[in-house]
């Protein structure tokens, strides 16, 4: 199975679409911590032998029901710091940004805009439009994250639409879609109803590639083996679901013929983190290797699958002892080791 999507090669302007065949190369990325250091990211990129970095760009937001939204500016200019030497080492950039609501304390998942108008007006002209013209064009970014987890929002589809036609008509590199992680449970209709929707959204036809934040609920136990988390990739345990994930994300690929992205890939250094990926409380106690393991199953289900482009470990750019999503030492090793053969 071969699959192309369209990039744009760029010199001093910019240049026709040629087609990158991803079954040669995958992106293999990560993403920055907010507070990232520009030294420690450029360390873990060598380290963990990374070809992309995902960028994020603070965009304040005061509370979860406001429509109105500003780009930090410490956020962007130190941005094009870290892009410039990104860019030397011939590193490629996907630019997100990246919604910081009431000061970080709450999450764009839960971002429910007063105004949806109001919202879309102003997500596209103080934000994405600025970040086009500051930095993505003039820094030839190599992807455009449009949108990063907007759980409340993604059911305005012909909003989204509009709004992603108008951006690739100023932006000439890529553009994707981050949707967030879902569940499915076959004693639960309405789980079921609201996949569907996610599935058909019309968004996923107007961007390059679908991206996915893949904090699937694994397990229904604290401790787990890499064989048992890989079988329950396609049937979970957690909760008695026996949701088929893999089925379920190759689905987003035949309905839409287009490669899919793990935009973020996270698992927490604690105990459970394959039961709740997401929750960075999920345990108190510490454990290495269910991080390991989670990583270690994704890679033997997906690292070969030729729909499947790639994925962005969540999160690097600082280590201290809050940062229970940064890799092990251990897991340092598995993403070094993904797509070694292939890239």
């Amino acid at each position: 199975m071969f699959i192309i999507i369209k990039i744009f090669i760029f010199n001093n302007s910019v240049m026709p679409k040629e087609p990158l065949n991803i079954t040669k190369e995958k992106i293999k990325s990560g993403n920055l911590s907010v507070d990232y250091e520009i030294d420690k990211v450029l360390e873990d990129v060598e380290i963990l032998k990374l070809n992309t970095v995902n960028v994020p760009v603070i965009i304040n937001i005061k509370t979860l029901t406001d429509s109105d939204m500003s780009i930090d500016k410490n956020s962007m200019e130190k941005a094009k710091k870290i892009i410039k030497k990104l860019k030397k080492k011939n590193i490629n950039v996907i630019l997100e940004a990246y919604p910081w609501i009431n000061d970080g304390k709450d999450y764009e998942t839960e971002w429910n805009p007063n105004n949806i108008d109001l919202f879309f007006y102003n997500w596209e002209h103080k934000v994405l439009l600025p970040l086009i013209e500051e930095i993505a064009n003039p820094y030839k970014v190599f992807a455009l994250n449009t949108a990063s987890n907007f759980s409340q929002m993604e059911k305005y589809e012909e909003k989204w639409c509009y709004l992603i036609q108008n951006i690739k008509s100023k932006y000439k590199g890529l553009t994707t879609y981050r949707t967030s992680w879902w569940y499915t449970a076959s004693w639960d209709k309405v789980s079921e109803e609201k996949y569907r929707d996610k599935l058909e959204n019309r968004v996923f036809n107007n961007v390059d590639f679908i991206s996915i934040a893949a904090y699937f609920e694994l397990s229904n136990k604290n401790i787990n083996s890499k064989d048992e988390l890989v079988k329950y990739i396609e049937e979970t345990k957690a909760h008695n679901r026996n949701q088929n994930i893999k089925k379920e994300i190759y689905n987003f690929y035949k309905m839409w013929e287009k490669p899919i992205f793990f935009g973020e890939l996270g698992f927490p250094k604690l105990e459970g983190a394959s039961k709740e990926p997401w929750n960075v409380q999920v345990s108190k106690k510490l454990n290495t290797q269910e991080q390991v393991v989670g990583f270690l199953a994704y890679k033997e289900v997906f690292e070969d699958e030729p729909w499947q482009l790639g994925f962005s470990i969540f999160a690097i750019g600082k280590d201290d002892n809050t940062k229970v999503y940064y890799p092990s030492r251990e897991t340092k090793k598995v993403i070094k080791d993904w797509y070694k053969k292939r890239n």
